[in-house]
């Protein structure tokens, strides 16, 4: 039910609108008066109502004045203005004030409630495009994590996909085209791993906000890899400095809040995303380098003797100074976050899939099934081609057919009700699809099957 406020200083006027409104649209509203414009302000303030029909001319504080009191306060607020037709120059004022409709007295019934059916529609039109925001934005927020994951995984992997790091940026509204990366190293965590990668994460957001941007990987192995990166035009100082204070205050606050002791290493600054791996690699190397808990190391603050000897250990690098048990590290970290992207994938798949079977024979949009799942309908469709081999309308196309043949084979439906039972609303344009699925037309495979 909605909330109607009528002011006017005479009780008269107030009650023979309650009634018309009442007899003209019973059950709608729930009716409230004031009989002032202070007063209207007040009862504004404490009910909200959806619609304010105003009295231009009242004691005290006049309709116009208490209209844009109340507007401010509430302003998705509908508004309309009662006046006389001496008073008629008042409306032109009130447009100003975002009043959307006028009345003039003496109003009739049929006019109040044309007038009150508007406004309700109006109404009505910004819930749902608010819900309809509200849906986007849930969408959006829920692909995040997903973006992050992603980014994370390229950015450490050794097929660096320049393209796809870009548009995963995007997403998360960050640059990567500098940066350094920092890798937490922890002692088995057992059941409390999920805990331990939750708080990282919100500490690590809450942390990094003005000078860079930060991307936090799944934890892997009892590693985690945090990428602060920014635009080419930032400075390299700051993100040093941020990675610095970054690793002090995650390996102090998990002492303190879980009672966890971590090594941070640290790689160095890098420009591009095959500069940040690179980081990355150090940030592995660094992290364990000590072989102490509770040690924050730079890989730049490593003499270079020691990178020389590190380099030594292998017979083959992945980069300079990187031992190829750290290479092995990352692979593992690279399968692992891989696995769970794919199992994650995969689940949504299957409810997208069981979704498009149960309605492939009503309208189905691909924005539909997108919703469904809570992705962005872009990034869905590009996984629904990547995993299935077809695009959307393929698929959905390819279950229509495959439908309309087991019923023609059964032989109770015409071949016209078959084209509705799969779907189709127009005979010709089933044929067409048919036979350009099949090469014949549905009566040719109704004749092959006698």
């Amino acid at each position: 039910m909605y909330r109607l406020l009528i002011a006017d200083d005479e009780a008269l006027e107030r009650e023979g609108i309650e009634w018309i409104v009442n007899r003209m649209m019973p059950g709608t509203f729930e009716i409230f008066h004031a009989e002032n414009g202070r007063m209207a302000i007040q009862k504004a303030a404490e009910l909200h109502p959806h619609i304010v029909m105003m009295d231009v001319r009242m004691p005290g504080i006049q309709g116009l004045e208490a209209l844009k009191e109340i507007k401010a306060r509430n302003p998705d607020v509908k508004m309309i203005l009662i006046t006389a037709y001496e008073y008629f120059e008042y409306a032109k004022q009130a447009i100003a004030l975002g009043v959307q409709e006028y009345l003039v007295k003496p109003a009739k019934r049929e006019q109040i409630a044309a007038v009150l059916r508007r406004l309700l529609d109006e109404i009505k039109e910004d819930r749902r495009k608010r819900n309809e925001q509200l849906a986007v934005r849930d969408q959006f927020f829920q692909l995040l994590p997903l973006a992050e994951t992603e980014i994370a995984l390229h950015l450490m992997s050794e097929q660096v996909n320049e393209t796809e790091i870009e548009g995963l940026a995007d997403i998360l509204q960050l640059s990567a085209e500098k940066g350094c990366a920092l890798v937490l190293a922890f002692p088995e965590l057992g059941d409390e791993k999920k805990k331990i990668y939750d708080a990282v994460k919100n500490m690590t957001h809450g942390i990094v906000k003005e000078r860079c941007g930060s991307v936090v990987s799944s934890m892997v192995h009892s590693h985690m890899a945090i990428f602060l990166i920014g635009k080419k035009q930032t400075a390299d100082e700051p993100i040093r400095e941020e990675a610095a204070k970054l690793a002090s205050r995650l390996a102090e606050a998990l002492q303190e809040q879980c009672g966890v002791t971590i090594s941070v290493g640290i790689g160095s600054m890098q420009s591009d995303t095959v500069g940040i791996r690179r980081s990355y690699y150090e940030a592995v190397f660094a992290s364990k380098y000590d072989n102490q808990w509770g040690s924050i190391c730079r890989f730049e603050d490593l003499n270079i003797a020691d990178k020389d000897e590190a380099g030594k250990a292998s017979d083959q690098l992945p980069i300079d100074g990187v031992p190829a048990g750290e290479s092995s590290y990352v692979e593992l970290a690279i399968r692992q976050i891989r696995a769970e992207r794919e199992q994650s994938t995969s689940n949504m798949l299957d409810r997208a899939m069981a979704y498009i079977r149960d309605r492939f024979a009503e309208e189905l949009s691909l924005e539909d099934v997108a919703e469904q799942v809570h992705l962005n309908p872009y990034y869905f469709s590009k996984v629904f081609k990547q995993q299935t081999g077809e695009t959307f309308i393929d698929y959905v196309t390819r279950l229509r057919i495959d439908k309309a043949k087991d019923m023609m084979r059964d032989g109770e439906l015409s071949l016209k009700e078959v084209c509705y039972a799969v779907g189709y609303k127009d005979p010709n344009y089933f044929s067409r699809v048919f036979k350009k699925v099949t090469g014949v037309t549905p009566s040719e495979y109704r004749a092959q099957l006698q």
